[in-house]
């Protein structure tokens, strides 16, 4: 009998204000094409590829998510469940760039700390920037969170955005597995050094352990036919 193949699956939230490049950066991913015309996304849009990390398969489930106020309700419910996110804003809308920590207090106050990394868009339009690099790089470190600057017209660094978040995070849980002990998940030390542990958050009594989602492919690897959210 052929042994059933395991993989793991990590659900990853993008969020950010409205025309920032979610939708684009996820269809650039996972399609690996661009378009310029914009289309508000209504609610989520779900996306998904399956990459290896370090001989192990892994599955992005990648939930694109409404950056418009009124999409709150909905898109909220969709932060559940997941292992990772991708706060995302455009060098060239100062309103999106200032809205950044309030879009990871929201994924965060659903989920708690997970595997983050912030993202400026369009860099390919450095030209007409309202946001200065010094700027920007005091936001990344204030608020802990590892940096990428992007261009998903032209393909810059997005691959790198996805990857850092599924090596994060196995590490993470194989560090916590191999050493057999509960690591604390916080917001001080997660991406200060590649050994850092978690610390406890301090509006929760109990600790909150990561696990990847495994599923069983039977020697198939195609997508999913449906996704469910509890």
């Amino acid at each position: 009998m052929r042994e059933e193949e395991v993989e793991t699956a990590i659900k990853v939230v993008v969020v950010g204000n409205g025309a920032v490049g979610k939708s684009s950066m996820i269809q650039r991913y996972c399609k690996g094409i661009f378009t310029k015309d914009y289309k508000k996304t209504i609610g989520v849009d779900f996306l998904e590829r399956q990459i290896e990390v370090n001989g192990e398969d892994v599955r992005l489930m990648l939930w694109d998510t409404a950056g418009q106020e009124e999409f709150d309700a909905i898109t909220k419910a969709y932060y559940r469940g997941a292992q990772a996110c991708v706060v995302a804003y455009s060098i060239v809308d100062r309103d999106s760039f200032e809205a950044v920590e309030e879009w990871k207090k929201k994924v965060n106050e659903e989920v708690g700390e997970i595997a983050t990394v912030l993202v400026q868009n369009k860099i390919d339009l450095v030209d007409e920037a309202v946001v200065t690099a010094e700027e920007a790089e005091e936001q990344a470190t204030r608020l802990n969170l590892k940096f990428y600057k992007t261009s998903v017209k032209d393909n810059t660094y997005v691959d790198d955005v996805f990857r850092f978040l599924a090596e994060r995070y196995l590490a993470e849980v194989n560090s916590t597995t191999d050493e057999g002990t509960t690591q604390k998940i916080g917001s001080t030390s997660f991406f200060t050094t590649s050994n850092s542990t978690h610390t406890k958050r301090p509006d929760k009594k109990d600790t909150i352990v990561l696990h990847p989602s495994k599923r069983r492919t039977h020697g198939k690897k195609n997508l999913f036919s449906k996704c469910v959210i509890l």
